[in-house]
């Protein structure tokens, strides 16, 4: 199998790497983060401009036709930067059940202004009593004449704050833990009985607690069939997961970089701690980490477009577990090897290790994917 990038992708990469070593450095970085927003709008035109906004879409909507291995492209080089602007919530997820699920009329409106981003999304799904299940949805959604009635609280929506509309997940039918009777509704963050609370995440992004009181949506507003949204959400999930493990990938590349250049400046008793034959084993521990990761990252975005379910949702549990442990085993050693200063927020590995933390977390840790993978059969059914 030929793993390498076409020329296409390889400019892809270029480009990312290129616009983002000239304007995302660490102290832009931290200029970012304290903005009310938590991130650059500039930045954001400036991806915009690339063709990284509408880089999943078909061409009709303003977009590139770029399957997941451009957007393994974009994340590990976003991963890399510690980028903060709202990638993954707009056009990798939200953007994601647009294209899937939504009909032509909503994807003619919806998708072209992603593109030019003039629009930012936001998928308002995961509730407090769910933890990792897809189909614990308590938030209601009840049919009042030819529109819905949209009720329930929905917690940690990346991005929720300066999102100007939310993909709320609600049940129009069902018991609390069916699969059936999910629907999907596309809501004006401003609409009357939207209230949004928003806050920092441990690793510098943004996220928001969103509670809806009887919020009015039109039948437009609605994504796909209001009883069967629930495979549309995990394949869109599944699909964000691939563009989690290489994000993490580009974060644990960056923690390797930076702790091998910190072992051959650091010095002790005289000469450069990288001297010392038990760090270059760590060090060497880390790379060989680091690979199993990006094997598995690959791995994932080339499954995110597998048809059977059930394959593709092994494959992606699989590299969810590789991720974790990886990032988990990389981080440590990185600000191990540091030493004290490592533990500082003036240093950068630190918030690398903060956001791959967080990526393990994020659609269900590894132990929960290890779980999956057992309940499953395996990687390999057989």
């Amino acid at each position: 199998m030929d793993f390498d990038l076409s020329e296409e992708q390889q400019l892809l990469k270029d480009s990312i790497e290129r616009l983002l070593a000239a304007h995302y450095d660490f102290e832009a970085r931290k200029r970012y983060a304290a903005t009310p927003e938590g991130f650059s709008r500039e930045m954001w035109a400036r991806y915009a401009e690339l063709g990284l906004l509408g880089l999943p879409f078909e061409e009709k909507y303003g977009g590139f036709g770029g399957g997941p291995v451009e957007t393994m492209i974009v994340m590990e080089a976003f991963g890399q930067a510690l980028v903060l602007e709202p990638y993954l919530a707009t056009v990798v997820l939200s953007g994601g059940l647009v294209q899937r699920g939504a009909d032509e009329a909503l994807k003619a409106d919806v998708l072209p202004r992603i593109a030019e981003g003039r629009l930012f999304l936001a998928f308002a799904h995961a509730e407090r009593q769910a933890r990792y299940d897809l189909a614990n949805v308590a938030a209601t959604a009840r049919k009042d004449g030819s529109a819905w009635v949209v009720s329930g609280e929905k917690s940690l929506v990346l991005h929720g704050d300066s999102a100007d509309r939310l993909i709320v997940s609600a049940r129009t039918a069902g018991g609390p833990r069916d699969r059936g009777g999910i629907g999907l509704f596309l809501v004006d963050a401003r609409a009357p009985g939207v209230l949004r609370r928003g806050y920092r995440t441990q690793d510098g992004l943004r996220a928001a607690e969103v509670a809806l009181q009887d919020v009015r949506v039109e039948p437009q507003g609605v994504i796909g069939d209001p009883e069967g949204g629930l495979p549309l959400i995990e394949r869109a999930v599944e699909t964000a997961i691939a563009a989690l493990c290489a994000e993490a990938v580009g974060a644990m590349g960056a923690m390797h970089a930076q702790t091998v250049e910190y072992l051959k400046t650091r010095k002790q008793f005289g000469v450069p701690i990288g001297s010392f034959q038990t760090l270059q084993h760590r060090a060497v521990d880390m790379f060989v980490a680091l690979e199993q990761a990006r094997s598995m990252a690959m791995f994932a975005a080339m499954m995110a477009q597998e048809d059977d379910a059930a394959e593709r949702a092994r494959a992606v549990s699989a590299a969810k577990v590789q991720i974790g442990r990886s990032g988990k085993f990389v981080g440590q050693q990185a600000i191990q090897l540091h030493g004290g200063v490592g533990m500082t927020m003036e240093l950068k590995v630190g918030h690398y290790f903060k956001r791959v933390t967080m990526i393990d977390l994020m659609f269900g840790d590894a132990d929960h994917h290890l779980s999956k993978l057992a309940e499953a059969g395996g990687l390999i059914a057989a």
